[in-house]
């Protein structure tokens, strides 16, 4: 992977490309692995689930895949294998005095028992052991190949009730494959469950595919193709696969965002001469200039309010992070620290600003604190690591790097930094990650 300069970035935008469109399909699935965790303040216990049918359980494994949401998101440390010396299902087999000893704050229970149509019924309670209180019971019926998607509902409200803010693992995220090599190289518009399972292939190209960007309501995915012989923006919708071009004019048509009512496309265009940020009404069509200047202006973000945007500009000499409102009115320096500032990624409430940093030949994630006078604090160790993209809650970020062969990887970080895990595919590279807003999950059903 080539450290991407701006000059690069335009560079890379005018290469050949062909996309075909295809509704989803299996692709291959990243692999997840912990590269480093640093236990967090919140002991909690996931205890293995009961299952209270006499068939075989399901492949499923519900409460590890709660305890391992609870383990990437950084804020708890769980007990594991022997050191779990209790298997309680039901509240009457809690031992209160026994989770003490073993200093957990929190305690996670469950069982599950075949419902019928195929369904298995999947309950669980969350208890704080100290006030010996349930804080949280519910139910979900779900068939075997959802089971996966009703662990991370429960772990969004295990997530919620102890720290007061929405859980992020009953989410998407997209990214782009690449396999093959030379004339058999293929790239992948693919979109996966937060932790990389059950990925769905979205685009295929024999060409490069770039940049993809979630609507608020993640129905759709933007992205930049190249099937006319230059770069092209489209929009397509995930459930019909249908597609619609917004912009392939003359020049470079680049990293497209979405704003936050989903009603407007922040873009980089150079149809003009230089590059610059542009805003595109999706109803009307209307485009709307935002920067003026002669320097390369590229990747634009929005803040959350949908007034301003965040890009990259060169025009200080490196690049460097601006905002600017969408109506105009001149650009701001946010940056000032290090060499080297790009792909910016705003958190929901705009108070924190994650970019690749670089200084000298060491390109590293950083976070810049709004509330804390900009302060910047690292949350990866480099030396390749760029487009850091946050969850909708804030809680953990991905970002692209690449391995010790040179593969394009991701790692899936907590915004502290505590814990970092590795997202990379078996038979290839993957790059450009983006996290896709919150899913509406079907309503659970009482005990």
């Amino acid at each position: 992977m080539k450290r991407p300069g701006l000059k690069f970035l335009l560079a890379s935008m005018v290469l050949v490309a062909c996309a075909i469109p295809a509704l989803p399909a299996r692709a291959q699935g990243l692999t997840l692995d912990v590269v480093n965790g640093i236990p967090s303040a919140i002991p909690i216990t996931i205890v293995p689930f009961g299952f209270e049918s006499s068939t075989q359980p399901p492949a499923t494994d519900v409460a590890a895949v709660i305890q391992d949401d609870m383990v990437r998101c950084g804020k708890f440390r769980t007990l594991t294998g022997s050191d779990i010396v209790e298997h309680p299902t039901h509240a009457g087999q809690i031992h209160f005095s026994t989770w003490k000893l073993l200093k957990q704050d929190y305690l996670v229970i469950g069982r599950e028992r075949l419902v019928g149509h195929g369904q298995i019924r999947v309950a669980y309670e969350l208890w704080n052991v100290t006030a010996q209180k349930k804080m949280l019971a519910g139910a979900y019926n779900a068939v075997p190949e959802e089971l996966r998607g009703v662990a991370h509902q429960i772990a969004d409200r295990i997530y919620q009730a102890i720290t007061g803010q929405p859980g992020a693992f009953y989410t998407r995220i997209a990214y782009v494959t690449t396999t093959g090599s030379g004339k058999s190289m293929q790239w992948s518009l693919v979109v996966a469950d937060s932790d990389g399972h059950h990925p769905q292939v979205v685009v295929r190209s024999r060409q490069p595919l770039l940049s993809p960007a979630w609507s608020p309501d993640g129905k759709q995915l933007a992205y930049v193709s190249f099937e006319s012989g230059d770069s092209a923006i489209y929009i397509q919708n995930l459930s019909t696969g249908q597609r619609r071009l917004i912009s392939g004019r003359k020049g470079i048509n680049g990293a497209p965002a979405f704003s936050p009512g989903g009603k407007r496309l922040a873009m980089m265009l150079s149809f003009g001469g230089s590059p610059e940020i542009y805003v595109e009404n999706l109803s009307t069509g209307q485009l709307t200039q935002v920067s003026h200047n002669l320097s390369i202006n590229a990747e634009p973000r929005w803040m959350p309010d949908g007034q301003a945007l965040v890009f990259t500009s060169d025009r200080s000499g490196k690049p460097q992070l601006y905002t600017e409102p969408v109506g105009g009115g001149g650009a701001t320096r946010l940056t000032f620290q290090g060499e080297y500032n790009s792909n910016a990624a705003v958190n929901f409430d705009g108070s924190q600003i994650a970019m690749m940093q670089g200084m000298g030949n060491v390109y590293r994630i950083a976070i810049m604190d709004r509330k804390l006078d900009n302060q910047m604090r690292f949350i990866s160790p480099g030396p390749l690591d760029e487009s850091p993209s946050f969850a909708p809650n804030g809680s953990m970020l991905l970002y692209a790097s690449t391995d010790n062969n040179g593969h394009g990887v991701l790692y899936e970080v907590a915004d502290n930094g505590s814990v970092r895990q590795r997202l990379s595919l078996v038979n290839g590279g993957v790059q450009s990650p983006a996290w896709g807003p919150y899913r509406i999950p079907p309503a659970s059903q009482g005990n």
